[in-house]
């Protein structure tokens, strides 16, 4: 970690569990000195490492807390490093951070989020809300989005960006997964039954989700359980879960599409260059992110961009959903795509 002379305490490395590791620097003269050992640290991540004969990128992210301005024991000294890990991890990882206060306040809030999320899926405070999903050409709703929203009792409605994070934290998606797919496919099932057009619903997928050995039989009994039949059921994945090419994740993908499920990739062309998986997996959908469109029709390269993308999907017979239309400008740009 650092250099070690004769009279200098040793530093010391020490894991605390899973992929937490804790660094303790002693004998510091200068704040600017646990920056360059932070810096250094980040440096050997940079490099890849050889498993087996593969190459394993990784990346840390690095909370820093200073005796005694930020603690006079080892246990505030932790806690608030910790503190700043999560902070860093914030800002898009592969980076470190000082604590600061404030950064105490948001760990108690997301403490004090992390017990509401528990008690608010016993206490059934999520709601479903329903997007459509607007054919361009034969000007229907063909299909619709579930979009999950939390009823919090004091903060009101909560978008999912201000807890979906913390439920995939503790590992509360997947429960709050589960329910979703199961009012959600009960939901279309009444409407259908209720005599509306045979809409199909799009259910967005977290990598943890689909991660879990017993995904395929989870969203099967949810088909069985609402009468649903399987063709009416869109998984939304990202494009990250596609890009981990392990074995399991292409046998879950089989194993969906058999039940005949339809699978789509959400925000396609943000995440990664690779188009690998166009061929190899078995896509039915690509959803374009607004980030494409907002632009639209002042910038000559997002056309450009858009117009490639939609040529492709066509070529590869795959159908192009594209969210955050605002204008009726960009709605005739599509049209005439």
């Amino acid at each position: 970690i650092a250099r070690i002379g004769e009279h200098i305490v040793e530093n010391t490395i020490a894991r605390l569990g899973g992929d937490e590791f804790t660094i303790l620097l002693t004998e510091v003269k200068h704040v600017q000195d646990i920056a360059k050992v932070a810096q250094r640290v980040l440096d050997a991540f940079s490099q890849p490492f050889k498993v087996q004969g593969q190459d394993i990128f990784t990346s840390a992210s690095i909370g820093i807390s200073v005796y005694p301005e930020n603690g006079e024991n080892a246990d505030t000294l932790l806690k608030n490093a910790d503190a700043a890990m999560y902070h860093a991890k914030e800002q898009g990882r592969n980076n470190f951070q000082f604590y600061t206060e404030s950064m105490n306040i948001m760990t108690v809030e997301r403490f004090d989020l992390q017990n509401e999320l528990r008690k608010a899926l016993e206490t059934k405070e999520f709601l479903l809300f329903y997007q459509p999903q607007f054919d361009s050409h034969n000007k229907i709703i063909f299909g619709i989005e579930a979009l999950v929203r939390w009823s919090h009792p004091k903060k009101g409605l909560l978008s999912p960006k201000s807890f979906i994070p913390i439920a995939e934290e503790t590992g509360l998606i997947l429960p709050l997964g589960t329910w979703i797919f199961n009012t959600a496919c009960t939901q279309i099932k009444k409407w259908q039954d209720a005599g509306f057009i045979p809409l199909h619903i799009t259910v967005n997928i977290s990598s943890y989700q689909f991660r879990q050995n017993n995904f395929t039989q989870i969203v099967a009994q949810a088909l069985q359980d609402s009468g649903l039949e399987p063709q009416y059921l869109e998984l939304e994945l990202t494009e990250s879960i596609l890009m981990e090419t392990r074995e399991s994740n292409i046998k879950t993908l089989n194993e969906l599409k058999a039940l005949g499920i339809r699978i789509s990739i959400d925000d396609f062309g943000t995440g990664y260059s690779s188009l690998s998986y166009l061929k190899r997996f078995p896509i039915d959908t690509l959803k374009i992110d607004r980030f494409f469109l907002k632009d639209i029709p002042d910038d000559p390269d997002s056309e450009a961009i858009v117009g490639a993308i939609i040529a492709m999907a066509r070529s590869l017979n795959l159908n192009v959903v594209i969210e955050g239309i605002e204008t009726i400008q960009q709605l005739s740009f599509l049209i005439k795509q």
